[in-house]
């Protein structure tokens, strides 16, 4: 196999994960307290799915987590998404925290939608989007709004822009975030919306000195394209670009 076919298998397995994106079915927005969860109506929290009586879920004010059920009181332990996360069988917690605004999020690990998955469409490998641009930084870091869906918006620090043309057009990339100390990109082209996932796409470079490489072939759906309940950043304004990127994931059945 190749580094690339090891990626996309990386990027399904993660998919379709017990923490992935396929199986959430609730987020409900939290505060400091003491709160009764379940499916059934007499809760403080009421799921979707699940037992009537789950639980209690316990916050603390600087937003630690513990939940209690019949067999003991668990911490919420830090997840590989990045947020704690607490597996009360057959549900897994999250608390989801955006801009210090915490949200229970519940997936169901038993999910018809993680067997049933019939894959992740994409569009050919085409090597001539593998772009060495420049990786130039900026003399002084600036902290900018990043618009995300249903009108939020998240603040965050800039320190790069990523540089290369096409066709004769100068590009110029804005990283917003950092996934595992690689920055990360939110594009939208003239793909999107028809061929590929309408709100944006996600990029992330690989730094090498005054280089990154961007390889849009890895170019991937985001969170929002599976699931209503995520929460997902929308490109800058230099990110939307004006031609085409047939590479990468392409939208999702059904949007």
């Amino acid at each position: 196999m190749t580094p690339f076919d090891d990626w996309q298998a990386a990027r399904l397995a993660a998919l379709v994960a017990e923490d992935g994106w396929l199986n959430l079915t609730d987020r409900l927005e939290l505060q400091p307290g003491r709160w009764t969860v379940g499916s059934g109506a007499g809760n403080d929290l009421r799921l979707s799915v699940g037992p009537e009586r789950l639980g209690l879920l316990e916050l603390a004010p600087d937003l630690a987590a513990r939940f209690e059920t019949v067999d003991g009181v668990e911490d919420f332990m830090p997840g590989a998404g990045g947020f704690p996360l607490q597996r009360v069988p057959p549900l897994l917690l999250e608390l989801h925290i955006v801009e210090g605004a915490p949200a229970l999020r519940v997936r169901q690990i038993d999910h018809p939608a993680r067997a049933g998955f019939a894959g992740i469409e994409r569009f050919p490998f085409d090597p001539a989007w593998v772009i060495a641009a420049d990786w130039l930084a900026l003399e002084v870091p600036i902290t900018r709004q990043v618009e995300m869906v249903a009108g939020r918006s998240d603040a965050v620090t800039q320190t790069h822009v990523a540089r290369f043309s096409h066709e004769g057009q100068k590009v110029s990339l804005v990283p917003t975030h950092v996934k595992g100390g690689k920055p990360m990109f939110v594009i939208r082209d003239a793909t999107s919306g028809r061929e590929t996932y309408g709100a944006s796409r996600f990029l992330i470079g690989e730094v090498e000195g005054n280089r990154v490489w961007l390889d849009f072939n890895r170019a991937f759906n985001p969170p929002c394209a599976y699931t209503e309940f995520a929460i997902c950043p929308l490109p800058p304004p230099e990110n939307r670009l004006s031609f085409a990127i047939r590479a990468g994931e392409r939208a999702p059945k059904g949007h």
